[in-house]
C-alpha cells in the first residue's frame, strides 16, 4: 500500500514532520503536489481534494494523508495514526497519549515560530509588519525558545528509560519532530537557539543523534529535502534573531 501525503510542494513546512515520520518507517508514499500533472498529481491534486465538493470529512489545509479509504487532516493526528502503524509510538494506550502530547506542544512551538514574522495576520506580508514582529521575536528569543526547550529537556531527563528518546526506549515521531522543529529554530534564530541549546544538552544530542539515523540521514541529504526558505514556517530575519 503506498500512501498519499498532500502538501504544499515548495516549502517543508508542517508537512516535513510528516515526511520525517514516512521516511523513518520506510514507508511507500507519494508527495502527490510534487508529482507531474500527466499522472493525476501536482498542485491541481492537491486543490481537488480541498476545494472540491465530493470529500465528506474535507481537510482545512493541507498535510492531509490518505491511507486507503481514510483521509486525515492535521500534523498531530496523521504522526498519531502513523505512529500506530509503523511502531513510531508505544504500543500501551498511556504511552501513546503522552507522545501524542509531546507533538501538540510542539505543534504550539511551530504556532509560536511562524507568528514572529506574522504577528498580525497571516494574509499580510513581513514587511507590512515589521515592528509588531521585532517584538514577538524578542519574547519568543528571550522567554519561550528556552521554555519549549527546557520542559522537552526535563522530558528527557526524566525519562525511565534513559535520556536518549523523550518516551520509552525507541525512536519515536515526537523525536523526528523535535528533531524539525530545532532544524527549524537553528535556521531562523542561529544566535538565540544556539543559547538555548546550550543549557539544554539532552535536546540537542537527540536531534544529532536522529540526524544520524541511516533512513534520516539518507532523506536529508536526497532531493527530496527541501530547504529552509523565507516562504515557510521558520524564515531567516536577521533583525528577528537580536
Amino acid at each position: 500500500m503506498t500512501y498519499q501525503l498532500y502538501y504544499w510542494p515548495t516549502i517543508q513546512g508542517r508537512g516535513e514532520f510528516v515526511r520525517l515520520a514516512l521516511e523513518e518507517a520506510a514507508a511507500d508514499y507519494v508527495d502527490v503536489a510534487r508529482g507531474p500533472e500527466e499522472k493525476g498529481q501536482g498542485l491541481p491534486a492537491l486543490m481537488a481534494l480541498l476545494e472540491g465538493d465530493r470529500v465528506l470529512r474535507p481537510p482545512f489545509a493541507p498535510p492531509f494523508l490518505r491511507d486507503g479509504r481514510r483521509l486525515i487532516g492535521q500534523t498531530a493526528a496523521i504522526l498519531l495514526h502513523l505512529g500506530d502503524r509503523h511502531r513510531l509510538a508505544p504500543r500501551d494506550e498511556a504511552g501513546r497519549l503522552w507522545v501524542h502530547q509531546i507533538q501538540l506542544t510542539i505543534a504550539d512551538l511551530v504556532g509560536e515560530a511562524h507568528d514572529t514574522h506574522h504577528p498580525v495576520g497571516a494574509g499580510l506580508y513581513y514587511d507590512d509588519q515589521k515592528p509588531e514582529a521585532a517584538r514577538r521575536a524578542r519574547e519568543f528569543r528571550r522567554d519561550r525558545i528556552p521554555k519549549f526547550l527546557g520542559w522537552l529537556e526535563r522530558i528527557l531527563a526524566r525519562n525511565p528509560r534513559g535520556d536518549r528518546h523523550l518516551v520509552g526506549a525507541r525512536v519515536s515521531y515526537a523525536d523526528l519532530s523535535l528533531f524539525q522543529v530545532v532544524a527549524g529554530l537553528r535556521y531562523a534564530f542561529p544566535r538565540a537557539s544556539r543559547r538555548a541549546l546550550a543549557r539544554t544538552p539532552r535536546v540537542a544530542a537527540l536531534c544529532a543523534a536522529v540526524a544520524d539515523r541511516p533512513r534520516i540521514a539518507a532523506y536529508l541529504a536526497s532531493e527530496r529535502r527541501l530547504p529552509f526558505s523565507e516562504e515557510g514556517i521558520f524564515r531567516r530575519y536577521p533583525e528577528l534573531d537580536g
